[in-house]
């Protein structure tokens, strides 16, 4: 038996504030090294800023999916649980919240530290009583003690929100309401801290110093606050009892009612907790259970196979569903990594790419970059695609422009509280995947930047929270709610807001916007009661917008789509320009999930609606073309319907005359100036392609062009690609030669064209009025239009003429000669005879 095997394994169980955490670091600081695995990168954070204290930065070490110190010569380390790198031998071991195992999505983690993860000398599991049976059956060497809390909890019944004691803590399980009972808290006590679990730690920290320093006397927290935060608190006030899970909404178990609870009164001060009166009282049995730490015990844990198979993609998933092998493991269903393999998988191409173990193990660390948003969106797919794609590229290594867009995207302070949030989310998973040092060239640079945007970020969010959440109270309605009289409210079917009879605002979709004439200080009194009428009518309107037919959606010419005439969300660039992502508009009424079914409902609309718009674009791109005809139809596709003949001249010399046929039969002109699709060339086409191409470069809706013509005078844009890809987007051929430009519309060139072949019969040809009619009048304009098409302009007296241009004369091919036959060869005879008479 090895030394590593006779290690001392403990748990040390109890509820909260029983300094279970405080003595596992105490017993790592004995020894020479030590690892603690915590649940939340805020807490590992937390304790590794403790140990520096105690011990100097260069023998600490902070190692989380986001976020990595490791100084050379670490001897500790603060780790998240996920991140703990277990095949570093150290003396003392430690994880945290072990009950955590029993977790659907992070349980076989948790598990897999239980059975594998073990110190030299010390192994010490902390966490709730519950789950000592498993732990005993699964780890049967280990000595479990047990801790009492150091103060008692009881039950102090319901209360008004607004007659809460200082000190206290309102619990919701929803932005929307945590924004709600912040709101009424600021009315009537003039502010409180926010905490929600989307929140960064760096956000996170600065509310509740906020509250630890007494400039606010309330926090207003979702469960977020029941792991990972020590707060002097005195009382928790629960608003409801019922959360969604991440799978349907359902009641809080005991043990979950306490580990929220739990946070007040800590090491020696007693606490109490509660409900709102909006909730009513609390179960006598709940109570009971709570206050005697008395909860049904875990029967099993979750596990999953951590000796994969990385032969192929197919034989990797079959191995992370091997059954487990004991009755007290639960396999995972649906975890995040596995859905993220199986949708890589689909995809052919990234399938083809993992052909080897090497690429397979590397496909399996791509599906493990987590999903802060927790959208259930496909975006998140998608980007691992990339990922992965890139990884397996030449280089090996993410192309550090690319990196830079996309953290560039997200590095915007601008916005509210909602928009702040989701770009936090996003910044996250960056971070993390900077933090994948052999992924990038240049890690550490790309670490700080993802970094400095996150502080930015946060720091901004606080702000927000802050102005919002902290203030005084001003208006009328202001008063009413601090006297507690109830607010009569309702939406007319307009989407008027009508509250205490006086109209308060407007609801435009899912944004509500407040009356144009109220006063500044009254602003905040008016959303406050515009929340109260919406808690309902949010959810409505979403059901409603679920079930509405295609009729009543649209796009306007700004890019928004619109339902019932009302701006919900807008387009914005995609993967090509006829694959548009949709964004739904910022609402602080819509959390993450609702915003995604916005999404989800008006991404097959939006699909039908451009297909039936453009129909000749959709029906090129999916034709069944080969070779050089399919990338010719591709370049067309990607330029919204037109390509100058010039650009695709060694193409169309390729194409046989099936394949012309074929481009004829998709509506494809092969003209002499321009290759396009005539029926995109109405208005309504040209305006359409005119959005999706400025969207696609984020750009302001640009304005379509109207008639065939448009000439401009001045311009200095000569060589400006951006322009000129604009104008054949729209259709258009622009030209320039000086301060002249022209834009002519490609159905128009053609005629042109055909029109000054039939004049080039007689060749110098003068324009007659038909073609000069053409080019506006405009003789300049005419010139650089015939010059496009190979006409060369000569003076003459009588005014200008054009010729095509020639090149160098070439040789006529001569017949050959036939050979003489010698004169005695039976050749030389048979001429003779035919000769002859």
């Amino acid at each position: 038996m090895s030394g590593r095997d006779r290690a001392r394994v403990t748990a040390l169980l109890g509820p909260t504030n029983t300094g279970k955490t405080y003595l596992a670091i105490e017993r790592m600081l004995g020894y020479r090294s030590g690892m603690v695995g915590f649940p939340l990168r805020l807490l590992a954070r937390e304790n590794y800023d403790k140990v520096v204290r105690l011990k100097g930065a260069r023998q600490v070490a902070l190692v989380t999916g986001e976020e990595k110190i490791v100084p050379p010569g670490a001897r500790y380390f603060l780790c998240t649980v996920e991140s703990m790198p277990v095949d570093r031998p150290v003396d003392f071991l430690a994880v945290d919240e072990i009950q955590l195992c029993a977790d659907a999505e992070r349980g076989h983690v948790f598990t897999d530290r239980l059975l594998h993860a073990r110190g030299e000398a010390e192994t010490m599991f902390l966490g709730a009583d519950t789950i000592r049976p498993v732990l005993r059956a699964l780890v049967g060497e280990a000595d479990i003690v047990s801790r009492p809390r150091f103060s008692s909890l009881s039950y102090s019944g319901p209360r008004k929100i607004t007659r809460l004691p200082p000190r206290s803590a309102a619990i919701a399980f929803s932005a929307a309401r945590v924004y709600e009972l912040a709101e009424l808290l600021r009315r009537q006590r003039g502010g409180t801290a926010v905490v929600l679990g989307a929140l960064s730690p760096r956000t996170r920290n600065a509310q509740v110093a906020m509250f630890e320093s007494g400039e606010v006397d309330y926090l207003v927290a979702t469960d977020a606050i029941g792991m990972g935060l020590n707060l002097s608190l005195d009382h928790v006030a629960f608003s409801r009892l019922v959360k969604f899970d991440g799978r349907r909404p359902r009641r809080l178990r005991p043990a979950e009612v306490a580990q929220i609870a739990g946070r007040a009164g800590r090491h020696m001060n007693d606490g109490s907790f509660g409900t709102t009166a909006e909730l009513g009282p609390m179960e006598e049995e709940l109570v009971a259970r709570v206050e005697e730490h008395r909860f049904e015990s875990l029967r099993a844990v979750h596990w999953r196979n951590a000796e994969l198979d990385f032969a192929t993609p197919e034989r990797l998933a079959r191995s992370l569903e091997e059954r487990p092998p004991r009755r007290e493991l639960l396999p995972v269903r649906d975890a995040e990594d596995a859905q993220a393999l199986a949708a890589l998988s689909r995809d052919e191409a990234l399938r083809a790419l993992a052909d080897h173990p090497e690429a397979v193990a590397l496909l399996w660390e791509v599906c493990q970059v987590p999903d802060f948003e927790q959208t259930l969106s496909d975006r998140h797919a998608a980007l691992l695609g990339r990922l992965f794609r890139h990884l397996r590229g030449p280089t090996g290594r993410l192309p550090e422009d690319w990196v830079a867009e996309q953290i560039g995207r997200i590095d915007k302070t601008q916005g509210e509280i909602d928009s702040l949030i989701a770009r936090i989310q996003q910044v996250r998973t960056w971070t993390y995947i900077t933090h994948r040092g052999d992924w990038l060239g240049d890690a550490a640079h790309w670490q700080e930047r993802a970094r400095a945007t996150e502080d930015r970020l946060s720091d901004a969010l606080h702000d927000r929270l802050t102005q919002r959440f902290v203030d005084r109270r001003t208006a009328v309605l202001v008063r009413r709610l601090r006297d507690g009289e109830p607010l009569l409210a309702a939406v007319r079917r307009n989407g008027e807001v009508i509250v205490e009879g006086e109209p308060v605002g407007r609801l435009e979709g899912f944004r509500f916007r407040p009356d144009d004439e109220a006063q500044a200080d009254e602003l905040r009194a008016i959303m406050a009661a515009a929340r109260k009428v919406l808690a309902d009518e949010i959810p409505a309107r979403l059901r409603a917008l679920e079930a509405e037919g295609d009729e009543g959606f649209a796009l306007d010419p700004s890019g928004r789509l619109l339902w019932q005439a009302m701006p919900v969300a807008k387009i914005a660039a995609g993967s090509a320009p006829l694959q548009p992502r949709i964004e739904v508009l910022p609402s602080e009424f819509l959390d993450g999930r609702q915003r995604e079914r916005i999404r989800r409902r008006l991404a097959p609309w939006l699909e039908r609606h451009l297909r039936r718009k453009l129909w000749p674009l959709f029906r090129l791109a999916e034709a069944p073309l080969k070779g050089g005809a399919r990338g010719l139809a591709f370049q067309i596709v990607e330029a919204l319907g037109s390509l100058p003949r010039r650009a695709a001249k060694s193409q169309l010399a390729a194409l046989s005359k099936a394949e012309r046929r074929a481009f004829a039969d998709l509506g494809v002109r092969l003209g002499a100036a321009s290759l396009f699709l005539p029926a995109l060339l109405r208005q309504r086409s040209i305006e359409l392609r005119a959005l999706l191409w400025a969207v696609q470069r984020g750009l302001p809706a640009a304005m379509a062009p109207r008639g065939p013509l448009v000439i401009e005078r001045g311009s200095r844009r000569d060589g400006d690609e951006e322009t000129e890809a604009f104008w054949l987007a729209v259709g258009y051929r622009r030209l320039q030669r000086g301060a002249t430009a022209v834009s002519i519309r490609a159905d128009a060139f053609e005629r042109l064209a055909r029109e000054a072949r039939r004049l080039a019969g007689e060749s110098p040809f003068a324009p007659d009025a038909a073609l000069l009619t053409q080019a506006g009048g405009d003789r300049t304009v005419l010139t650089l239009l015939l010059a496009e098409l190979g006409y060369r302009a000569e003076e003459t007296p009588e005014g200008p003429r054009f010729a095509l241009r020639r090149g160098p004369r070439k040789a006529p091919k001569r017949k050959p000669r036939p050979r003489r036959a010698a004169p005695d060869s039976p050749f030389a005879m048979l001429q003779k005879l035919k000769k002859s008479p």
